[in-house]
């Protein structure tokens, strides 16, 4: 029997891809990223509309998806980062085996108020002084004299957030080192708002949300030691655009591929069609190259389940 562990203590919102028609047997669960949802949403609203069966995506942040994944609640798991070690445990205590497929790449990206006319581009060691635990940096002035005299708002991802991870990781040197007086949430599009209403506003979130929000958002480009690179497809391709391009991730059961052959289905879709559906959510694609190496790993998975 699989365990069950604490309900997740965050608003999940679900999108359900349905309509008339399409594939039967048992639908797909998913749950988890929020930067990764996107993704999954497309790959399913284009699986139903080929004939697939429907498929609900959970958004729950990353660490909340695979508290449910591990719990044997969910067939896949949508992630921003590679599951932890404690994750593992989880999953491992629960009898829940699984694959990691990757299935796009990301750019974290800093994100400020269109009225910000004085910061075109941020350091990592600036980025550092903002959001490194204990910042006492309140204010555009601090983070360089030759700023105007403007209160610095932040927004960003919430602790449950596989963008919260990395970004820590990349910026501070450690996963969840972080200031904690700024505005968190699992819920991307309430930085999207926060920014653009505030004149001194800097957030951070995934690439596709600013391609889907650029008219209210101005991007930073980021200096990571080699001059200042904007984020941008071209350059988390190839590898520029340091240190905030990631891989993304799904996690799919190998319980759920033994049995509903919907999940294998689905997951084979998804990475056939990768390259499409990441620039259809405004995502980096992968190589085919990339692609290919995914499949084989679903195709072992199979293989370990019949």
């Amino acid at each position: 029997m699989v365990g069950r562990l604490p309900a997740v203590a965050v608003v999940m919102l679900v999108f359900f891809v349905s309509g008339c028609g399409g594939g039967g047997g048992a639908s797909v669960t998913a749950d988890g990223s929020s930067t990764v949802g996107p993704f999954t949403t497309k790959a399913a609203e284009d699986w139903k509309r080929d004939g697939g069966a429907d498929v609900s995506v959970g958004i729950s942040g990353t660490g909340g998806g695979f508290e449910r994944f591990c719990a044997g609640e969910t067939d896949i798991s949508n992630a921003s980062r590679p599951i932890r070690a404690e994750e593992v445990e989880l999953c491992e205590e629960n009898g829940v085996e699984y694959v990691e497929l990757q299935v796009a790449i990301d750019a974290l990206t800093n994100v400020v108020n269109p009225q910000n006319d004085w910061a075109d581009c941020l350091t990592v060691e600036q980025l550092h002084a903002i959001w490194r635990p204990g910042s006492t940096v309140t204010n555009w002035k601090q983070v360089d004299p030759s700023f105007p005299d403007v209160p610095l708002q932040l927004f960003g991802a919430g602790t449950d957030s596989g963008t919260f991870d990395y970004f820590t990781e990349a910026i501070n040197g450690e996963a969840g080192a972080s200031r904690t007086d700024y505005s968190a949430t699992e819920d991307d599009n309430v930085t999207v708002q926060g920014v653009a209403g505030n004149r001194g506003g800097l957030g951070y979130f995934g690439f596709s949300y600013f391609e889907q929000n650029q008219d209210k958002l101005k991007a930073l480009e980021v200096d990571g030691g080699n001059g200042c690179v904007a984020p941008s497809i071209e350059s988390a391709q190839n590898g520029t655009y340091t240190p905030l391009s990631r891989p993304l991730f799904i996690y799919v059961s190998l319980a759920s591929l033994r049995g509903n052959e919907n999940v294998e289905a689905f997951v084979r879709y998804a990475l056939e069609n990768a390259r499409t559906v990441a620039q259809e959510a405004l995502f980096v694609p992968m190589s085919q190259a990339q692609i290919d190496e995914q499949l084989a790993k679903l195709d072992a998975a199979v293989s370990a389940t019949s």
